[in-house]
């Protein structure tokens, strides 16, 4: 049952008429004086969002000068309900029962809202399916106990409990639960077998990014590997255990390693080297695939009421089983 839509009535407009006084001063501090309730970056915002209109025309230029005579109507939207909203979006549910769901989330899928992806969202998707027996956890991310990132694929549980969100967060804290990933990547990691530890924090040159932080400003981190399959040295296929869980930690541990994950458009800044090592008609699909080639192909964990050990599995989406079977007709 999803939820019920927000009744909140639209805010009312506020219109203001500028004067004489006002005339050639810049628009947006104008309207943060006479608009004392809403502050001046909210007032840009709203600017850029085209939400004002001067004398019915909509104006985007926060930093123009106010014009004397001219009214001004700045429309506010209607506020967005604290917890998301239940949508109706198809599910791949792998296990599900009072306590619990395992689903297998497609590539493409956003784990929950947040700016830039305000719904749509698993989230959103696990409210409609579950209905009021979602209602743990934080209000924007009920029932989410760990996530995986938008393009990635595969395994994720969900809590419907409070009880089975303290379990599952505790056997997560403690690296207990098992987490196996799928990853094909550029090059042959030597040796091809082992573990890469190494902090992770966020990039002090780019804020969207991770990074390798040996001197300060990282967490611990640490992925355990082996090779599955290889490519001749243009590509390989490596099985990936999680030791910790920080973010984007596969992508960044493997792009350290000079192994960055076919596809990813975050840690793949240029052509690899490995990449001279296919045919044209493998080339090319492998450089332009279009997400980081990440699947979460296992997790297992005990259940926190019955105690029952469950594992599931999933096989690689259709677009990396391409990648594999075009990589087995090129290279030996």
């Amino acid at each position: 049952m999803a939820d019920k839509p927000s009744d909140q009535p639209s805010p009312i407009p506020l219109r203001v008429e500028a004067d004489a006084a006002a005339a050639g001063g810049r628009l947006d501090r104008f309207l943060a004086t006479a608009l004392p309730t809403l502050s001046r970056a909210r007032i840009q915002a709203l600017i850029a969002a085209g939400a004002l209109t001067r004398d019915g025309v909509v104006e985007t230029n926060a930093s123009g000068p106010a014009r004397a005579g001219a009214v001004y109507v700045l429309s506010p939207p209607t506020p967005r309900p604290a917890r998301p909203q239940g949508q109706a979006i198809p599910l791949v549910i792998l296990y599900e029962d009072r306590d619990l769901i395992v689903i297998d989330k497609p590539a493409g899928l956003v784990v929950h809202p947040a700016p830039g992806n305000l719904d749509g969202t698993l989230v959103n998707a696990l409210i409609a399916h579950c209905g009021a027996e979602l209602a743990v956890g934080g209000e924007q991310r009920p029932g989410i106990v760990h996530r995986l990132d938008k393009d990635t694929s595969g395994v994720m549980v969900a809590a419907k409990t409070e009880a089975a969100m303290a379990g599952l967060v505790a056997q997560f804290a403690a690296r207990s639960a098992e987490r196996f990933y799928l990853a094909l990547v550029w090059g042959c990691p030597q040796p091809a077998a082992g573990e890469i530890e190494a902090p992770i924090g966020r990039d002090p040159r780019d804020r969207k990014r991770m990074a390798i932080r040996p001197h300060g400003g990282g967490r611990a981190a640490l992925t355990r590997y082996r090779t599955l399959r290889a490519w001749g040295g243009a590509a390989s296929l490596l099985e990936c255990r999680l030791a910790t869980g920080r973010t984007h930690q596969i992508r960044v541990h493997l792009a350290a390693r000079g192994h960055p994950l076919v596809g990813d458009p975050v840690y793949l800044r240029r052509i690899p080297a490995a990449a001279r090592g296919l045919e044209a008609a493998a080339r090319g699909p492998m450089l332009d695939f279009p997400r980081q080639a990440l699947h979460a192909a296992r997790l297992g964990f005990v259940h926190p009421r019955t105690g029952a050990a469950l594992a599931f599995e999933t096989p690689v989406p259709a677009d990396m089983a391409a990648l594999l079977g075009m990589l087995d007709g090129d290279v030996g």
